[in-house]
């Protein structure tokens, strides 16, 4: 089988890469430090102990597996986490890829799928933002992913590398036949952290702002299954493999839910009424922000099949409701 390493394969989107890449006949293996993924999560091929700030652990890793591509998943993530601590997200998000891309050259692996953030979009109050949108990142998590991507796509000049950048929106779900799903000890998204109020891990869920320029007062933001954001990657890494290069896709759905939908949709699903609370705004958080993927359609032959907003919830709190993995 080729050997695909992922980057941050123990994590939640990593995990459920890794199993759609066993299901296509290749090997992943999953280079992870293990500070917010789970070694309960990789079971789809090796695993690696290994922090991408490393370059001597990621030499070794290489040399061990001698993968053809990499994707490269391995990041930090908390918008508000950046805030308080830019250097720390410049330091993982931006000096790690440029370890992870100078690994790859030292051992001859040019292809790459690189994992961003439509949080390089900024806000966009109205319409759908494509992938020729303005940036304008509105945290130092978002600066930080646009910086990786300028990192790689000058790599790309030279002829070092093949990458492929996708930009995704939230990521939402677990997988359906719940193998996996999201573990973390303290989430911070929007669905995991409901469903916890849901099934009484939490005593109530604060909105973080009411009076924003939406229907609601809400943010508004496109939630794309992870299952369907797994099968993008697989497509891309294909692709990458075949000769189609450098090419930058939007990952969502096209329809924007706002917080508040998201909780009411969390109470019909779980049937429980739990505890809301409204809170002032949250530094960092953008208004409103939804894709256009169509070129992920046309292009890849991709579609957000499973990520009607209901479904997702139903998936995640399936896992949840069934324990998730024995650590929670």
């Amino acid at each position: 089988m080729d050997r695909v390493i992922v980057t941050g394969g123990a994590g939640y989107v990593g995990s459920h890469i890794c199993k759609v890449l066993r299901g296509s006949g290749f090997l992943p293996i999953a280079v992870d430090n293990l500070i917010t993924g789970n070694k309960e999560a990789v079971r789809f091929g090796p695993f690696a102990q290994a922090d991408i700030l490393d370059r001597a652990a990621l030499d070794a890793v290489f040399t061990k597996w001698k993968p053809i591509a990499v994707i490269h998943m391995a990041a930090l993530t908390s918008v508000e986490e950046s805030v308080a601590n830019p250097k720390t997200y410049w330091d993982s998000n931006v000096e790690g890829t440029r370890n992870v891309v100078e690994a790859m050259l030292r051992h001859n692996c040019l292809s790459l799928v690189f994992s961003s953030t439509c949080a390089v979009y900024g806000n966009a109050a109205s319409g759908l933002v494509t992938e020729d949108s303005p940036v304008s990142p509105e945290s130092p998590y978002a600066e930080s992913k646009l910086a990786a991507e300028a990192l790689l796509t000058e790599f790309a000049k030279e002829g070092d590398i093949a990458p492929t950048f996708f930009r995704y929106f939230n990521v939402a779900g677990a997988d359906p036949a719940q193998e996996i799903g999201e573990w973390k000890k303290s989430p911070s998204n929007l669905i995991p952290v409901a469903l916890e109020c849901a099934a009484g891990d939490r005593p109530e869920f604060e909105i973080f702002g009411m009076d924003y320029p939406t229907p609601d007062g809400t943010c508004i933001r496109d939630f794309v299954h992870v299952i369907d954001l797994a099968d993008a990657h697989v497509r891309g890494l294909q692709a990458t493999l075949g000769g189609d290069v450098g090419d930058m896709f939007n990952i969502g759905t096209g329809r924007g839910n706002s917080v508040r939908e998201v909780i009411d949709c969390c109470h019909r699903v779980t049937g429980v009424e739990f505890t809301v609370r409204e809170s002032s705004r949250r530094a960092g958080d953008v208004i409103r922000v939804v894709s256009d993927c169509a070129k992920a359609g046309r292009l890849l032959g991709w579609s957000p099949a499973n990520s009607d907003l209901e479904s997702m919830i139903t998936d995640a709190w399936n896992w949840h409701r069934g324990g998730g993995f024995s650590l929670r």
